[in-house]
């Protein structure tokens, strides 16, 4: 099969053959890709900063966001048979730390594989090996090329907006700050989830465009003086709560300085350093809070949501083959939405 392989950091990777994986556990699942997203932390991964963390063994196979068609089951698999649709949660977790026992998926410690990041293989490819923990089954009308990124992507922003609800009753200010692939997702289930008002900042007036057709009461142009113009729509104090998608190159001071005293700033995008005086804590009892990928639950009722068709995922589909035009598109702001690749 054909699958987006890296064999150097800091080089492209490549699309070769290999051989298709096969079942190795009673809970093993291979699923047959029908979609897999193309995510930053991808451009992350060739970079190398992901290395010293997961220790994948070069070269392997790329890609955390995937969704597709039940190929084959282990012996011991009973949610899910051949045929089925499914999308699969990125870390297929052990389910027996405590970690797992209180629904922590991403901070399992019973030896989770990660497809993708970790030393074993990602989704970019026909095939892919998971487990049964990792599946939710789907409609089976579904296109997993339209949902493929909600593994990642969908789930990363539903995670956090889902941990910020109680904060958000009617007369609140939600800043999105950051309307790419995760903030398009971030925007909706804002919009599904609470009865706060939307702000969207972004650089790109396309992204704020497609902010304002998918829930945003007011979108703000990242000009220079976009934390102003939040001050100004927010009576001087800034937003009760402000999700953070970019968090690199001076996003995160940005986000910081939009954020109203006793509010709430959720890290959501990385890449860059938050710094801010210990004073500001204090008197300002300002939050800052650090988000990761979601749980197998919050994938669950995103896909409720999606399938419902309260959130949409805004996609641009390439061939497999078509990998590093994707990866490059991606890393140059020529996606809107997210890129997916079609194997």
């Amino acid at each position: 099969m054909k699958a987006v392989r890296l064999h150097d950091y800091h080089k492209s990777p490549v699309v070769e053959d290999v051989p298709e994986p096969t079942i190795s556990g009673p809970l093993d699942v291979i699923v047959k890709v029908g979609g897999a997203g193309v995510c930053r932390t991808d451009l992350h991964i060739i970079e190398g900063q992901w290395a010293e963390a997961m220790g994948p063994e070069l070269p392997y196979t790329i890609g955390h966001e995937n969704a597709g068609w039940v190929h084959e089951v282990g012996d011991g698999v009973t949610n899910v048979a051949v045929g089925d649709t499914v999308i699969l949660h990125p870390q297929p977790s052990c389910g027996l730390c405590l970690a797992c026992r209180a629904g922590r998926d991403m901070q399992c410690t019973g030896g989770a594989f990660f497809p993708g990041l970790s030393n074993n293989d990602g989704g970019m490819a026909e095939y892919l090996r998971s487990t049964a923990r990792a599946c939710v089954k789907l409609n089976p009308d579904t296109n997993p090329a339209d949902v493929a990124a909600l593994a990642d992507a969908g789930i990363t922003a539903y995670h956090a907006v889902r941990k910020a609800v109680p904060l958000l009753y009617p007369g609140t200010t939600a800043v999105v700050q950051g309307a790419g692939g995760l903030g398009h997702i971030g925007i909706q289930t804002l919009a599904a989830l609470t009865a706060t008002r939307i702000v969207v900042v972004d650089r790109n007036p396309e992204a704020l465009e497609l902010a304002r057709q998918i829930g945003a009461d007011e979108t703000v142009l990242a000009d220079g003086g976009h934390v102003d113009a939040v001050k100004d729509l927010t009576g001087g104090d800034g937003a009760n709560v402000v999700f953070d998608f970019v968090a690199e190159q001076g996003a995160e001071r940005d986000a910081w300085a939009m954020t109203a005293p006793a509010g709430y700033q959720y890290v959501i995008g990385y890449g860059g350093e938050f710094k801010a005086p210990t004073l500001d804590f204090v008197a300002g009892e300002k939050n800052v809070i650090g988000n990761i990928v979601g749980t197998y639950n919050d994938l669950a009722e995103l896909m409720v949501l999606a399938q419902a068709g309260r959130v949409t995922l805004h996609t641009k589909q390439y061939p497999l083959d078509a990998a590093l035009d994707a990866l490059d598109d991606l890393d140059n702001g020529r996606v809107r939405g997210r890129a997916i690749l079609v194997p």
